[in-house]
C-alpha cells in the first residue's frame, strides 16, 4: 500500500534493535580491524529470528569524497593512483577517482576535503555541497563514505600531489565537460564515488544548459 511505501521510503522495515548480537571478537587489527561476529536477525514476514550467523566484519574509518569542477572553465578534474584493491584488475590496478580521504579522529568530512583537495590536487574548494553518504560495501565493511561537489580553479595543465612520506603518488587530470561522456561510457572508471559524482556533474550541465 501507498502507507507501506512511504514508512520505507522514511526508514528500514526494521532498526537496530531487531539484531541480537551473540559474540564479537577481533580477528585482525591494523590500519583495517577484522572482526568474527556471531548474531540473530529479524526475518521479514515471520514473527522470529534468524539461526545463529556467523559474519567477518571489516572495519574502516569514515572517508569523504569530493569532485571538483568550475563552471567558468567548464572543466573538471579527477586524479589517478595506485589502489591494491583493484591489484588483480583485468586492465589496471591505476584507478581514476574523486579526491578523497579518511576522516581524521571526529574531524568533519568538509574539514577533511579541505585538507585533501590541497593536498592531492593543489585546490582551494568553494561551493562546497554535500550530496550523499553510504556504505560502498555493506556486505561486509562498516565504511560510511559522505560524497560532496566543490567548485575549485583548476590548473591549465595536471601535476603530481600526494604525500611521498605516506606512499602517495597522485596524478590530477583536468578534463573538459565535453569529455564526461566518454569517461561514463568507456569502462574506464570502476569505483562508485567518481560515477555518482560525474553521474550528479553530467545532470548539473544539463540544468545550465536548459537555464541558458
Amino acid at each position: 500500500s501507498l502507507t507501506v511505501l512511504m514508512t520505507i521510503i522514511k526508514q528500514a522495515t526494521y532498526l537496530k534493535d531487531a539484531v541480537v548480537i551473540e559474540k564479537r571478537e577481533d580477528a585482525f587489527r591494523g590500519f583495517i580491524q577484522v572482526e568474527k561476529v556471531s548474531l540473530r536477525h529479524r526475518l521479514f514476514g515471520q514473527d522470529h529470528y534468524s539461526k545463529t550467523l556467523q559474519r567477518e566484519l571489516v572495519h574502516r574509518p569514515e572517508a569523504a569524497g569530493v569532485l571538483i569542477y568550475n563552471d567558468q572553465q567548464q572543466q573538471f578534474a579527477l586524479i589517478e593512483q595506485f589502489r591494491i584493491g583493484a591489484l588483480d584488475d583485468a586492465d589496471s590496478p591505476w584507478q581514476l577517482e574523486i579526491i578523497a580521504g579518511v576522516l581524521d579522529g571526529d574531524e568533519t568530512p568538509e574539514t577533511c576535503l579541505y585538507r585533501e583537495a590541497l593536498e592531492e590536487a593543489g585546490c582551494q574548494l568553494f561551493d562546497l555541497q554535500p550530496l550523499f553518504s553510504f556504505y560502498p560495501s555493506a556486505g561486509a565493511c562498516s565504511e560510511l563514505f559522505h560524497l560532496y561537489v566543490a567548485q575549485a580553479h583548476l590548473p591549465a595543465h595536471g601535476s603530481i600531489f600526494g604525500m611521498a612520506d605516506e606512499g602517495e603518488n597522485i596524478q590530477l587530470h583536468v578534463f573538459d565537460y565535453q569529455d564526461l561522456t566518454a569517461l561514463l561510457t568507456t569502462g574506464r572508471l570502476k569505483n562508485a564515488p567518481v560515477i555518482m559524482a560525474l553521474q550528479w556533474l553530467q545532470q548539473h550541465i544539463k540544468t545550465l544548459s536548459d537555464v541558458k
